[in-house]
């Protein structure tokens, strides 16, 4: 199986076949992509179009199918989009997320997540995010923050606890962490103030889960930053 490599998004080709399953290493990315829902409002009478960047396999667009958009979605792995077209996305397209072959102020919601902690340049990435969002649109994005805490939690325990969920060795690379403050800053000069939220693990769930109990665990909010977050605002 193909490790997934810290400095891109491409090498999912790996995991295509692993993207639904619930004890498998993307499991946690279903989790989040649950909690990233609630922040996307519905769609208008009309419709509306959503984008979702480094789609994966398609774990987020049932989610915005239900909300009333069509989806779209972009990521560099090929066999992943292929999967993602399977579970309802409207289009797909294989691109380089800081470099997104769209036009600008294309789509009423703009999502990213999980993937900010994986390319050599975020800030580049939320940049793109910006541009092909529509005034009044809704970008909500979610990551990992700088902080030594987690990489303690993300690499030090997740990657090496022998759990079921436990990403590939090597999903992570600290130093690519997302500073909280400069996202912000980026956005905000791009016409999106961001609003922070910390997220994490409902804990009766998760040892529900461990214990072969629960499908999945429901991620709760939480007032800290310092580990996984999510932001989200709308485009002045």
């Amino acid at each position: 199986m193909t490790a997934l490599r810290a400095q891109f998004i491409s090498d999912y080709d790996g995991l295509a076949d692993r993207w639904w399953d619930p004890r498998g290493p993307l499991a946690p990315l279903g989790w989040i992509a649950r909690a990233r829902a609630r922040f996307v409002p519905p769609a208008g009478p009309g419709g509306g179009q959503a984008l979702d960047v480094a789609c994966g396999g398609g774990l987020f667009g049932p989610y915005l199918k239900e909300l009333g958009y069509r989806v779209h979605g972009v990521d560099l792995s090929a066999l992943s989009l292929r999967e993602a077209l399977r579970h309802g996305f409207d289009s797909v397209v294989r691109a380089d997320i800081s470099r997104l072959p769209l036009a600008d102020a294309s789509f009423d919601v703009v999502t990213a997540g999980q993937c900010l902690e994986h390319v050599p340049d975020p800030y580049a990435v939320t940049a793109e995010l910006c541009r092909v969002l529509r005034p009044g649109g809704t970008l909500v994005v979610d990551t990992v923050a700088n902080t030594r805490l987690a990489r303690f939690v993300a690499i030090t325990l997740a990657e090496n606890l022998p759990l079921p969920g436990r990403p590939e060795r090597g999903t992570h690379d600290h130093r690519l962490f997302v500073d909280r403050t400069r996202l912000v800053g980026v956005a905000r000069d791009h016409g999106v103030p961001l609003r922070l939220t910390g997220l994490r693990p409902g804990l009766r769930d998760g040892f529900g889960y461990l214990l072969g109990r629960r499908a999945d665990v429901r991620m709760v909010t939480t007032s800290s930053t310092a580990v996984l977050f999510l932001a989200a605002g709308r485009k002045s």
